[in-house]
């Protein structure tokens, strides 16, 4: 399973701790699941994704996300 938890975690300014608090688990849980080692229940990812405001499939997939640096250089081909 591939997630977006340390993007959205970067993104808002946030650490490990302070979203482990968040959503009630031990700050090694998230650094599990980021390094893709753990993978969550569906509990667990519901609350991560409505912490961040987001869908579950925004931030977890059973295929690699695209890069952020190729959907960015597609935007702006769009533009």
């Amino acid at each position: 399973m591939y997630n977006r938890i340390a993007l959205f975690r970067a993104e808002g300014g946030m650490t490990r701790k302070a979203l482990a608090e968040a959503v009630d688990v031990n700050a090694q849980t998230i650094g599990y699941l980021e390094r893709g080692d753990y993978k969550p229940s569906l509990e667990l990812a519901m609350r991560i994704a409505a912490r961040f405001g987001v869908s579950v499939h925004d931030l977890f997939s059973l295929t690699p996300f695209e890069p952020v640096a190729v959907a960015l250089r597609r935007a702006g081909d769009r533009a």
